[in-house]
């Protein structure tokens, strides 16, 4: 898969006619909206083309759209309007945030976690809903990132629903004018609570499901005390429970209460299964806030193992058969089989064997989880780490690559050996999901912080609200799509503990024309 433009700079109007990118000055900034920006006289917005294109936003979630294609398309209509370079959104889980959707010069980052450890999460979940700040004035790799690529100043608003932030909406400008712009801010705080509001709706938000979001929103919600006791208990509460608030209230919970930040699961004496996440809430008082869902069906599944046993039966069967089959035909034929013939069945008994290997290797690692390299990272060549990875691709695949791989490519920090599986997990995928004739292009690319490397094909393609999902265990698409496109649902979940274990984040987005483009993102040494 190969770099190419995203939606946000092409995309389309409401009626579904392409609509062809803007022309914008250096800084990423339309040629027909901008304004006479000089140092000490911030830019104002232009609210007249916001409220235009914001009402074909609108539009697209009467019709029936939602989730992440909204989310870009809003974004898109924010950039130009606030003079911004780039626009990203980031939503929170009890981990930390990751970028989920971008325009502008930011679109790199989209799939980029920000663990809960960075400053920059701490800065950006503290202090008034809407802010500005230099770039400088953060600490933490991601605001190195983009100081790097000529970014100074970031105005920064919080989406929040029921005094919880689900994310962060983020403006940001080459310049370092310190001074504030009050239109400005107060509309990236209208837009951040659109955002907001589109969560509350509950249609393809949040992308990750299990944050504290989505238990706020849809199922347990209470607030305890420095004791422990219950000052708050939400209706979904009492649906949850049973327990109505009168025997609730002032009471300790009824569950053991997790570390902020975590997720525990426990059973109830009646065999009912709760997932909760507790957090602290700003302010005096000492108080934390508990939300919870009932996962008992989900527990019910993962421990019959339906769902592993569906998914990796088949898989396991195919190529143990073919084996089998050959292997029988060369014991009993050996002697009526031609030199050909027995090269061809030891061809297939090898390729099917390394494909039964591999698979193993998959279910045995997603079932232990993965595990981080024994030593620490070390410096390697990605270039040449790329090209020794194809060589173990099976042939048939091999043949279809396009490599474009610099030869001035720096060196990257992390586990050569994992690249290998990385790769070949990503080749793989591209190769099922494309016409066997079809190309699949492999570029390398390097900033001042990052090495990164695409892979691209002309596939089926994948759909925006399913670009998150697809990085989940045992996650196929849809039941269609597993009909036609076998697989046990395994390699993306690795390919994404791989990276993120290596400092560095995978993403997928659909490719201008069809198909799919994964990229991956490694630090630079």
């Amino acid at each position: 898969m190969t770099p190419d433009s995203r939606p946000d700079q092409a995309g389309t109007d409401r009626s579904g006619r392409h609509r062809m990118p803007e022309r914008t000055d250096p800084r990423g900034v339309p040629e027909g909206r901008r304004t006479g920006h000089t140092r000490g006289m911030p830019e104002r917005p232009d609210l007249a083309a916001l409220i235009a294109d914001h009402g074909a936003v609108i539009e697209m979630i009467n019709s029936g759209e939602a989730g992440l294609p909204v989310l870009t398309a809003l974004l898109q209509a924010a950039r130009p309007a606030l003079g911004a370079a780039c626009v990203a959104f980031v939503e929170f889980t009890p981990t930390g945030g990751q970028v989920i959707a971008a325009s502008g010069c930011a679109e790199w980052a989209i799939g980029r976690p920000l663990p809960a450890s960075d400053p920059a999460t701490v800065c950006l979940l503290t202090g008034p809903r809407v802010r500005q700040t230099r770039l400088d004035h953060l600490d933490g790799p991601l605001a190195g990132e983009l100081a790097a690529r000529g970014l100074r100043r970031m105005v920064v608003a919080r989406a929040e629903l029921n005094g919880l932030t689900v994310g962060s909406l983020h403006a940001l400008y080459p310049d370092d004018d310190e001074s504030e712009n009050r239109v400005q801010h107060a509309t990236l705080g209208y837009l951040a609570s659109c955002i907001a509001h589109m969560y509350g709706d509950q249609s393809g938000l949040p992308v990750h499901g299990d944050g504290p979001v989505v238990a706020a929103l849809a199922d347990g919600l209470a607030v305890v005390d420095r004791d422990g006791r219950v000052r708050l208990w939400n209706p979904a509460a009492v649906e949850v429970t049973g327990r109505t608030a009168g025997e609730a209230m002032n009471r300790p919970l009824p569950f053991p209460l997790p570390a902020a930040g975590q997720v525990l699961d426990h059973q109830l004496a009646d065999g009912q299964w709760l997932r909760i996440t507790a957090g602290e809430l700003a302010g005096p008082g000492m108080l934390r806030v508990v939300t919870f869902r009932d996962i008992t069906d989900q527990q019910r599944r993962d421990s019959d193992r339906d769902l592993f046993v569906a998914v990796t039966s088949h898989e396991l069967r195919t190529p143990v058969t073919v084996i089998k089959g050959y292997a029988d035909t060369l014991t009993d034929h050996w002697e009526s089989l031609t030199d050909h013939d027995r090269r061809q069945a030891a061809r297939v008994i090898g390729q099917r064997a390394n494909e039964l290997a591999r698979l193993v290797d998959r279910l045995l690692t997603s079932a232990t989880d993965v595990r981080p390299s024994d030593g620490p990272a070390v410096p390697f060549d990605l270039g040449e780490a790329l090209h020794a990875a194809v060589l173990d691709l099976p042939g048939d695949l091999r043949r279809r690559l396009l490599l474009s791989i610099p030869a001035d490519l720096p060196k990257t920090l992390g586990d050569r050996h994992r690249l290998t599986t990385v790769l070949t997990e990503l080749c793989t995928n591209a190769g099922k999901w494309s016409p066997t004739d079809s190309p699949i292009e492999v570029v390398a690319t390097a900033d001042s912080r990052t090495v990164a490397f695409r892979v691209a094909d002309r596939g089926v393609g994948i759909r925006p609200e399913h670009a998150e999902r697809a990085f989940d265990r045992f996650w196929q698409g849809e039941s269609g799509d597993r009909r036609g496109y076998p697989g046990a649902g395994l390699g993306l979940y690795l390919v994404r503990r791989i990276v993120e274990q290596q400092n560095g984040w995978v993403s997928l987005r659909p490719r201008d024309g069809g198909g799919t483009v994964a990229e991956v993102r490694l630090p630079r040494r």
